[in-house]
């Protein structure tokens, strides 16, 4: 079955990076669009970015310029690197893909800025 697990998440002080990871199990990695997204408490859960199959990238407006998102199809790994990182950028953080008309997440993982 599909799974995606996070990792890197943590406490940050305004200004300071992480880079997160998530690794894919179940899929032909290579093939799948892969994306991360974000939920603030008591907000909608946002999409930040996402990189296609094919290598296009697409980030939402508040993190361009901030954050990367890159992939490695040898490891099975999407990556979300995340620079000058503000206290607006306090989520859970989770990745997901999809598998025809099916979604699948990870458990998400907690990133907290603040000093």
């Amino acid at each position: 079955q599909v799974q995606l697990v996070e990792s890197g998440g943590g406490l940050v002080q305004p200004g300071g990076s992480l880079r997160l990871s998530c690794a894919a199990s179940g899929i032909i990695f290579s093939s799948a669009d892969m994306a991360w997204y974000r939920q603030a408490p008591g907000k909608q859960r946002e999409l930040v970015a996402i990189i296609f199959s094919g290598g296009h990238i697409y980030y939402v407006d508040s993190v361009k310029g901030r954050f990367t998102i890159s992939r490695d199809n040898a490891k099975n790994t999407v990556y979300l690197q995340m620079n000058s990182l503000k206290p607006d950028d306090t989520a859970a953080y989770y990745c997901k893909t999809n598998l025809g008309l099916r979604d699948y997440w990870g458990q998400g993982t907690q990133v907290t800025v603040s000093s």
